[in-house]
């Protein structure tokens, strides 16, 4: 020995004990660290589980009075986990640190060969435990952030689902105290003024067709309803024009109804059809006035079309023709896929029930309306049965 140096032996068995002390050291670094991150991660889902805004108050309470265990790590859990991931990488450059520190200081070939793979063993050992470690910080890093992403992904969702249907509460109850108490009022005789039904309809052998309207319009109340299909925009249409009577056309085929309503009264229409045999039934104010057969037999009314109210549509939704516009007020159009008894038709007239359309029900939020028509406050069912 030169100098007072220690044998190879000695400072081989002095930097083991400092690496061991060392990887203590990193151990109780990583659990006080884990400890921090399990911390974090609770105060999180407490924070979402929390009521808004009460729930973010609460938070800065907990952190600016209680007691702070995370030390001098970030609140962010993504600044938390980075932070840990670089005291991962210092430890790894300490302990390579250490390796050219020894394998400077002492001389390999001098030590006992089964000392000298000990040795690389631990460090083995030791490299692959930091390595371990940094990789499950990444993944919980990952899973924390998508955990987080995916909460606030679903809670925004829900949040615009409740404000969508707040909005279409407070829109249907600002002007009718129920959906089906309204009136589309076209007072004019254009080519632009109309309701349109949103809903369409499916393919049907046989419905029935139920409105309340007045009108003193003449010649003619014009078109209360059409409905068109690609390539036949005379699909269903009620019309009286000019001085014609009163028309019903399926599929382009007509019907003359003996219906007499242009005294400018409120009256009950309804009418039926059947694809069998082209049957038909026209009712006013409850009482069955005519009926017919061979009105487009077998021919089933075709799906996916549009339904305008006031107006005749030469093409599917469109070129109306202001001298078969409806004029007047109207309310209660509802469409059943069924020929509704006769029964049922007069009781609905006489107010004595409320039986909305299967098929097209007569609300508010269903009915939209352009060119000028209004949507109004409609008289009650007993108020119109007195105007008769």
């Amino acid at each position: 020995m030169q100098g007072g140096a220690l044998p190879p032996e000695e400072e081989l068995k002095a930097t083991v004990l400092q690496l061991r002390e060392t990887v203590l050291q990193q151990k109780e670094t990583i659990g006080s660290q884990r400890e921090a991150i399990r911390e974090l991660t609770g105060k999180l889902s407490r924070c979402e589980g929390a009521d808004g805004k009460s729930a973010a108050g609460a938070w800065k309470n907990e952190v600016g009075k209680g007691k702070d265990t995370m030390g001098d790590l970030p609140r962010d859990p993504a600044q938390v986990i980075e932070q840990l991931s670089r005291t991962m990488q210092t430890l790894k450059d300490r302990l390579e640190s250490l390796e050219h520190q020894l394998r400077a200081n002492v001389s390999y070939a001098a030590l006992p060969s089964d000392l000298r793979e000990m040795l690389q063993r631990r460090l083995g050992d030791l490299e692959r435990q930091l390595l371990s470690k940094v990789a499950e910080l990444e993944d919980e890093k990952s899973l924390l952030h998508n955990e987080t992403s995916a909460h606030r992904q679903k809670t925004e969702t829900a949040l615009n689902a409740l404000l969508e249907r707040v909005s279409e509460l407070e829109k249907g109850n600002s002007a009718f105290k129920s959906p089906d108490e309204f009136k589309v009022s076209l007072p004019l005789r254009t080519n632009y003024l109309y309701g349109k039904i949103k809903k369409t309809l499916p393919e049907l052998y046989a419905f029935t067709v139920c409105l309340w309207l007045r009108s003193s319009a003449s010649p003619g109340i014009g078109t209360p309803f059409s409905y068109a299909v690609p390539g036949q925009a005379n699909e269903i249409v009620l019309i009286e024009w000019g001085n014609n009577p009163i028309e019903l056309l399926i599929n382009d085929k007509v019907a003359q109804l003996p219906l007499f309503i242009s005294d400018g009264k409120w009256h009950h229409i309804c009418i039926t059809w059947t694809t069998r045999d082209g049957m038909w039934e026209a009712f006013q104010d409850g009482e069955k006035l005519g009926t017919g057969e061979n009105l487009a037999p077998w021919h089933p009314i075709k799906p996916g079309g549009v339904l305008i109210l006031g107006q005749e549509q030469d093409t599917v939704g469109g070129r109306f023709d202001a001298t078969q516009a409806f004029v007047g007020e109207m309310s209660q159009f509802n469409i059943w896929d069924r020929v509704l008894r006769a029964e049922d038709i007069m009781n609905i007239a006489n107010c004595s029930i409320n039986m909305p359309g299967n098929i097209i029900p007569w609300v508010d939020n269903n009915v939209d309306v352009f060119g000028g028509a209004t949507k109004w406050p409609v008289e009650t069912c007993e108020e119109r049965l007195l105007d008769l």
